[in-house]
């Protein structure tokens, strides 16, 4: 059940892209700023529904929570301009697992199994080819370290709100309490860059939905399914994301991808089944009773 949540967490994530070209001409920055301003909103809502904990709030792990989101957004927006999409997309969402295992490892000395190595593997190895797949990409130095910067970023975060879910606070209020902080370290975005598509009809169901379906809903999910899992096993679940976009580009925008990323799309459903299926229990010999 918590591997199925973080998927369909991935699911929602998968949306954005579709969401945004179907919505007004906006600039990337603030459409993530708007998303999570709205979905830290939405959050902190929602958490008011859930009972406090016990336990105190940690503030630096808090502050650095919210730092950490405000990175993992800002920097890949960076990278994307710097290195393109296509590249950007591959480093930032395929650095993010290992990071994340490797630093709840050091940090929580959370376990690394064969059997995550080797999905993360075959799943980073689909994104790898379902995103490059159709050519044209160029690689940017500095675009790299910055889609680094966000992967960094995202594995930050779910090490440290791995933490807080294991000190007893609930998954919505951890949620609410790391957007909703992130949220104002992005308002200067939203103050400084051209946020006019926020004044359309358009503009303002794009930011409702952003908020709303693949912010709130699906990090209370990812919440949800982390509290069971480990930080490189939820990262690796959420590789699903890209499948999802571009199934969807395929189902609403009328894409079509060519062969070496529907390889791609292959690999990566592999090394999710392979995570995501349950873990078979060895048979046990039962002893038979010899006869009088």
């Amino acid at each position: 059940m918590p591997r199925l949540l973080v998927l369909l967490s991935a699911v929602c994530f998968g949306t954005i892209g579709t969401a945004q070209a179907l919505g007004p001409a906006a600039s990337p920055v603030t459409v993530g700023a708007a998303r999570i301003a709205v979905g830290g909103a939405l959050l902190l809502v929602v958490a008011r529904a859930f009972p406090r904990s016990s336990a105190a709030w940690p503030r630096r792990e808090l502050a650095v929570i919210a730092l950490a989101v405000a990175v993992y957004q800002l920097a890949f927006f960076a990278a994307v301009h710097r290195t393109g999409v296509a590249v950007g997309t591959v480093v930032a969402l395929g650095s993010a697992p290992a990071i994340a295992g490797v630093a709840g490892r050091l940090a929580d000395r959370e376990p690394l199994t064969r059997r995550w190595a080797l999905a993360t593997a075959l799943a980073c190895g689909g994104v790898l080819l379902l995103v490059l797949g159709g050519g044209g990409a160029s690689v940017d130095p500095l675009g790299v370290a910055l889609a680094v910067t966000s992967g960094s970023g995202y594995a930050t975060y779910t090490v440290l709100a791995k933490r807080l879910l294991r000190r007893g606070h609930a998954p919505e209020r951890v949620m609410a309490a790391a957007f909703a902080s992130g949220a104002v370290l992005l308002l200067p975005v939203l103050a400084l860059g051209d946020a006019g598509w926020l004044t359309t009809t358009d503009g303002l169901l794009l930011a409702l939905f952003l908020g709303a379906v693949p912010t709130a809903l699906a990090y209370v999910l990812f919440a949800r399914g982390l509290r069971s899992l480990t930080p490189g096993e939820t990262a690796t679940l959420t590789l699903a994301e890209p499948l999802t976009a571009t199934g969807l580009g395929i189902l609403v925008l009328g894409e079509r991808p060519g062969l070496v990323a529907g390889i791609g799309a292959g690999l990566v459903l592999a090394g999710l089944l392979a995570l995501a299926a349950p873990r078979r229990a060895r048979a046990r010999l039962v002893p038979v009773p010899a006869r009088a």
